[in-house]
């Protein structure tokens, strides 16, 4: 993937959010909100999101919503951790509406952090920590439900 292309696609000035050690709901719903706004949006280390909940109740959630559908007519689901990411928050906005897709067309999601993002300073969702506001100490890693639905690095 030619990152450099992908962020001059996006134009304008951007905001940098460090998903690791987030919540990915709670994440994702900031961030909607905050495109719907206007903001142009890039995620870097999407795969260390975290997902609330007992390790095999979310691995049976995701492999449900995998296997859904047929495979000619869908709906599909993905398996890569930067497009669960992507869908998550697209599920959050309103899709069916021009305005929320043209929302969608402001974020762009990467695993890990990319070469041209090195040097920038990354911005934390307080609000969306998981040490801040989880009251449980079951969770999974959502590079760890990827696996499970079958992708490889």
């Amino acid at each position: 993937m030619n990152v450099k292309r992908v962020l001059e696609t996006l134009g304008g000035d951007y905001a940098v959010i460090d998903a690791s050690g987030h919540i990915l709901g709670r994440l994702s719903s900031i961030i909607a909100k905050r495109l719907l706004n206007g903001e142009r949006i890039v995620v870097v280390n999407a795969e260390k999101a975290v997902i609330t909940g007992n390790e095999s109740a979310v691995f049976e959630r995701y492999k449900a919503k995998y296997d859904r559908g047929s495979k000619e007519k869908g709906p599909y689901f993905p398996k890569h951790p930067e497009k669960i990411f992507k869908r998550t928050v697209r599920g959050m906005l309103p899709w069916s509406s021009r305005r929320g897709r043209e929302a969608y067309r402001r974020l762009r999601v990467f695993i890990g952090v990319p070469e041209e993002l090195k040097g920038r300073s990354f911005e934390k969702v307080e609000n969306a920590m998981f040490e801040k506001v989880s009251k449980t100490e079951k969770f999974v890693l959502l590079e760890e439900v990827s696996r499970y639905l079958g992708w490889a690095k």
